[in-house]
């Protein structure tokens, strides 16, 4: 089995990659039937020498390999028939800007696999960047609370090494007694606390946060049962919300009434409430002033979220009366970070990690006959088809959606 390591080529760049030298040693070493090479790239986070350093071929000569590993959508052009390949393809959803990019694999018999459906027998996800997303996120927000104000200067998480780096930066910082809510418990939102733990900030419970005042900066960090509640004042829990969200409305403004800064690290399932709304934020009791928006659904459940932003201009100002964009320094807006490709600024962080998941839990099925069916759940199309687990994106091929 050859596999090969492609070039990323969507606009803006992305520096991150599937296996990083280690990973691809590792694979080497673990099943001897496996072959890498690496198609040079001027961006990649690890350099071709790093690669070469490692003992693997850079070349390019994809066309030679079985099985093609990236992280975005591959350019339509770019895209090599007959072969499998690996990436975000941003199609599940029936994402309407990334149509032709399905139809393209579909004609050229490609085999599509999607890291986003690389799942385990109970459907959870065995690949994904969403902690990075959460270390990078939270640092963000603390950089736009300090632009907000004008009282501190962070550095871009870009122009800082890995995780530990930004973090030292946080420890720096002299706070004042804010509140920072976390909402999600997932890998985003515990990738986020990673931040506020290693800052050294002080977590406190949901009955502290919100009726006890704090001489030093603190944080809470709540999921889905205590930012919703049944309609019926029933008592309600996690697992029932998410099966049957349509039963709870938003019990989040208690919050909203004593956060001054909010990080967004939830997911957000198909017809649960919204955590605040417009109206919501224009009420006088509402006090977020800076949101760091890492889950980025745009006109969504946060609703001060009205566009993404970008790694190059990641802030912009949200005016509650208006309900459009601002200046983020204006008293009066609410300052809101929503990258949404935040791993992209902790490439090679990023990149380890999600390498380690790969290599555990995907490579192996190349070599056990996908004993677990890994490669069948995350398989889109085979034969120039739709795989019957994805048949409902027919519609979308053709266009009728």
């Amino acid at each position: 089995m050859k596999f090969g390591i492609i070039r990323e080529r969507k606009n803006p760049p992305d520096r991150r990659v599937v296996l990083s030298p280690g990973a691809c040693q590792k694979v080497l070493s673990t099943h001897k039937d496996a072959q890498i090479i690496v198609e040079p790239s001027p961006i990649r986070t690890f350099s071709d020498a790093d690669y070469e350093t490692a003992g693997l071929t850079v070349a390019p000569k994809m066309e030679e390999c079985d099985v093609l590993l990236g992280v975005k959508e591959v350019p339509v052009k770019h895209l090599i028939a007959n072969k499998k390949y690996f990436f975000f393809s941003h199609t599940i959803k029936k994402q309407p800007y990334n149509r032709d990019l399905l139809q393209a694999v579909l004609a050229k018999n490609i085999e599509l696999y999607d890291h986003e459906v690389i799942t385990n027998e109970k459907e959870q996800r065995l690949v994904a960047f969403g902690r990075y997303a959460g270390i990078v996120g939270a640092y963000n927000g603390f950089r736009a609370y300090g632009l907000k104000y004008n009282s501190f200067a962070l550095p871009k998480a870009e122009e800082l090494t890995d995780q530990q780096e930004l973090i030292s930066e946080l420890k720096q910082l002299k706070l004042p007694n804010i509140k920072v809510l976390l909402t999600g418990r997932g890998r985003v939102g515990n990738g986020a606390r990673e931040m506020l733990d290693g800052m050294g900030m002080r977590r406190v419970n949901v009955t502290e946060y919100l009726e006890e005042d704090f001489k030093e900066p603190v944080y809470c960090q709540i999921d889905a049962s205590e930012y919703n509640k049944r309609k019926d004042g029933v008592r309600g829990n996690k697992a029932d919300f998410f099966a049957n969200p349509q039963e709870y409305k938003s019990n989040f403004f208690r919050f909203a009434k004593v956060t001054d800064f909010y990080i967004a690290g939830h997911f957000y399932g198909q017809g649960a409430p919204y955590l605040y709304t417009r109206e919501d934020a224009k009420h006088p009791e509402f006090k977020i002033k800076v949101v760091a928006d890492i889950s980025c659904d745009i006109d969504g459940p946060v609703a001060t979220t009205i566009k993404p932003s970008t790694i190059a201009d990641p802030i912009y100002g949200y005016d509650p009366v208006s309900e459009s964009e601002t200046d983020f320094a204006d008293p009066n807006a609410i300052a809101v970070m929503a990258v949404d490709n935040l791993p992209c600024e902790l490439p090679r962080d990023a990149s380890v990690g999600f390498g380690d998941a790969f290599l555990k839990n995907v490579i192996p099925a190349f070599f056990n006959g996908d004993k677990n069916g890994v490669l069948h759940r995350a398989r889109m199309t085979q034969n120039g088809k739709l795989t019957e687990r994805y048949s409902y994106l027919q519609d979308y091929v053709d266009g009728k959606e």
